[in-house]
C-alpha cells in the first residue's frame, strides 16, 4: 500500500457537485441498466419493508425499490456524501408522488460508520458500485488503509434486523471504463444523442481515471470477489452469493445479516 503525502487526504471529488452530477444519467448506459435489474431481482423488495439505500447517488435504486413494490414498500432512505443529490430526491419524491417522510435524502458520509441509524433500525439495505469508496486515512502510518471498508459491513449487520437481506454491487479489481461505455454507446447515444453521449462518457471517465488512481494508492478497493466475500462472513453475514454484471466490470452479492 503506498504512502499518501497528506495534502492530499481531505480532497475527496465524490463530494463535488460536479462529480455527482457527472453519474446521474449512468441509467441510460444499457450495461448500468443491467446492474440495478440484477441488483433489485436480487433484492426483492416487499410491502412493509424499511430499507438502506448507501451511497444512493441520484437514487436509481431507491426509485427501483419503490416502484418494484408499486410504492407499497414501507421506507426508502438514501444515503450519500454529496448533498446536491437531494434535488434528485426531490424530484423522485415528485415524480412518484411520494410522502417525503418514506422516500428521503440523508447527506451523511458513511465511511465514518452509520451511527445516525439505530441497531435493526432497517429490514433490508442495497448499495451500488458505493462501499468500494469508504476511505481511512492512518494519520501514524502516513496510509490508507481498509478500515472503513471493513467497517461499513459491520455497520450494515448491525442496523439490520436479524436475517434482512443485503444486496450490493462493487467493481472487479481493474475495472475498465472503456469496456462499460463501449457496451453501452448505442443505448446512450439512442437517449441522448451522439455529441452530448461523448461528452457524458468522458466525463464520466475522467473521474474514473482518477477511482483507479487513488484506488493504486490504497484509498479505494478494487477486490476480488473472495476478498469481498470474506468481510462479509467476518461482519457476521451468512448465505454470501455473487454473480457477474455490468459488462462483467462488477460483482453484485446478497448476502443475509446475522441472527
Amino acid at each position: 500500500m503506498t504512502a499518501t503525502p497528506a495534502a492530499e487526504v481531505t480532497h475527496n471529488q465524490w463530494t463535488d457537485p460536479k462529480c455527482a452530477k457527472a453519474f446521474w444519467d449512468q441509467q441510460k448506459y444499457s450495461a448500468y441498466r443491467r446492474l440495478l435489474a440484477d441488483t433489485i431481482d436480487w433484492a426483492a423488495p416487499q410491502a412493509g419493508e424499511r430499507w438502506l439505500d448507501l451511497g444512493c447517488g441520484s437514487g436509481p435504486l431507491s426509485d427501483a425499490l419503490w416502484q418494484r413494490t408499486g410504492g407499497r414498500v414501507g421506507e426508502v432512505v438514501g444515503v450519500d456524501c454529496a448533498a446536491v443529490n437531494v434535488e434528485q430526491y426531490a424530484r423522485l419524491q415528485s415524480a412518484l408522488g411520494a410522502d417525503p417522510a418514506r422516500l428521503r435524502f440523508v447527506c451523511h458520509d458513511f465511511s465514518g460508520g452509520l451511527g445516525l441509524f439505530d441497531d435493526g433500525a432497517f429490514d433490508c439495505a442495497v448499495s451500488g458500485l458505493s462501499l468500494t469508496y469508504a476511505e481511512s486515512w492512518d494519520a501514524d502510518r502516513k496510509q490508507w488503509t481498509q478500515a472503513a471498508y471493513d467497517r461499513i459491513f459491520a455497520e450494515v449487520a448491525r442496523v439490520l434486523k436479524p436475517g434482512g437481506r443485503f444486496v450490493f454491487s462493487v467493481n472487479v479489481p481493474s475495472p475498465s471504463w472503456v469496456r462499460v461505455a463501449l457496451s453501452s454507446a448505442g443505448s446512450l447515444i439512442a437517449a441522448a444523442g451522439t455529441r452530448k453521449a461523448l461528452r457524458q462518457g468522458l466525463r464520466m471517465m475522467r473521474y474514473g481515471r482518477w477511482l483507479k488512481r487513488e484506488a493504486r494508492t490504497g484509498r479505494f478497493h478494487y477486490l476480488p470477489h473472495a476478498d469481498v466475500a470474506a468481510k462479509l462472513k467476518a461482519a457476521g453475514f451468512t448465505a454470501v452469493e455473487h454473480r457477474l454484471s455490468y459488462a462483467g466490470q462488477a460483482y453484485v452479492f446478497r448476502a443475509v445479516a446475522p441472527a
